[in-house]
């Protein structure tokens, strides 16, 4: 998936609309990837290290020597092969991607300022890539007023669009539907100001 400038144009226009409607504050986060999964392959590569001797043993006449020799040289081309950043994802059961993209948007809730807004109304709208994850996360001012399901239909548009990869547009339509969401649960101020970036921030 790729976003433009114009793209990312789009977004900045679409969260200061959105923004007008309310006294609440948007950030959207777009990640490649959650996490590198650094370990995986090492941990794919030592399984199929430590059964490469097996069906040797059983099956072929090799001295001990030749089959610690293979046994390194399937480790080796595992781990650069597993190494992959793609098939590095891939190998990563769903449950822990889901954990590591959770924990990151945790991360840019906190590092984005999020929870600095004078009247704890920000919102973040996360995707990650590789993981095919997208959350929202509110601040304690917006889940006071608003139930957490209500932010579902956001969600959906979201990765509706990410199917049909157009990511831009999910950003666009998951932020007009939070915006309606917040104007309708927190108003705009008389004395309110922009108090967070109206931007994609791709990480």
């Amino acid at each position: 998936m790729h976003i433009d400038s114009a793209d990312r144009a789009r977004v900045s226009a679409a969260i200061m609309a959105a923004e007008r409607k309310t006294s609440g504050e948007i950030v959207c986060v777009l990640a490649r990837a959650s996490s590198d999964y650094a370990t995986m392959p090492l941990v794919w590569s030592i399984i199929l290290g430590l059964a490469a001797p097996w069906s040797l043993v059983f099956f072929t006449h090799w001295s001990v020597e030749r089959i610690l020799l293979a046994q390194l040289a399937v480790f080796l081309v595992a781990l650069i092969v597993l190494s992959v950043p793609a098939i590095r994802v891939a190998l990563t059961p769903r449950r822990v991607q889901r954990a590591h993209a959770f924990q990151a948007a945790a991360e840019q809730f906190l590092n984005r300022g999020l929870t600095r807004t004078k009247a704890r109304a920000g919102v973040l709208i996360y995707v990650s890539l590789a993981e095919h994850y997208a959350r929202i996360i509110v601040d304690e001012g917006v889940a006071e007023k608003v139930p957490q399901k209500e932010w579902q239909n956001a969600v959906d548009l979201l990765t509706g669009h990410m199917r049909a990869d157009r990511i831009a547009d999910g950003f666009v339509a998951a932020i007009e539907a939070s915006g309606d969401l917040l104007a309708r649960h927190l108003p705009p101020t008389p004395d309110q100001q922009n108090e967070l970036p109206d931007r994609l921030f791709v990480i």
